[in-house]
């Protein structure tokens, strides 16, 4: 099954392919201003025009301390992608894994959720949650 058959979903999908690619700017591109993130990762809240840039310039150091790289986000079948109008809600399980000193890492059972509006007539991330798994 195609888990993109949604315009919002296929934005979500491209968001995480930046994200496996390392590609901030593409992260970047794919969000409104304001933009808002949520994380377990210290400061927990980024937002502004510059939140994924932000946020993804704080994994980057935060892997550096840990030893960790080669970050990677694989999502399921969605829960919901719930369109209203120009605003969207998506949740999807998520896998992620991380190789840390060496030793690849996987947290299964992570939970994605985003909000979209649109921005003129495209989809945009406006802000997005990471509930950490196992």
């Amino acid at each position: 099954m195609d888990i993109a058959p949604h315009p919002p979903m296929a934005v979500v999908l491209r968001y995480v392919d930046a994200f496996n690619n390392g590609d901030s700017k593409a992260m970047a591109a794919l969000c409104a201003d304001p933009m808002q993130i949520l994380d377990g990762m210290a400061p927990h809240v980024w937002q502004g025009p510059t939140a994924s840039q932000d946020w993804w310039r704080d994994v980057c150091k935060e892997g550096e301390h840990a030893g960790a790289s080669g970050y990677h986000i694989a999502v399921g079948e969605p829960r919901h992608v719930d369109i209203a109008g120009d605003h969207a809600y998506v949740v999807v399980p998520a896998t992620m894994t991380v190789n840390v000193q060496g030793t690849q890492v996987t947290q299964t059972g992570s939970t994605f959720t985003i909000a979209l509006g649109k921005v003129g007539t495209q989809w945009r991330l406006t802000a997005w949650a990471w509930a950490k798994g196992a």
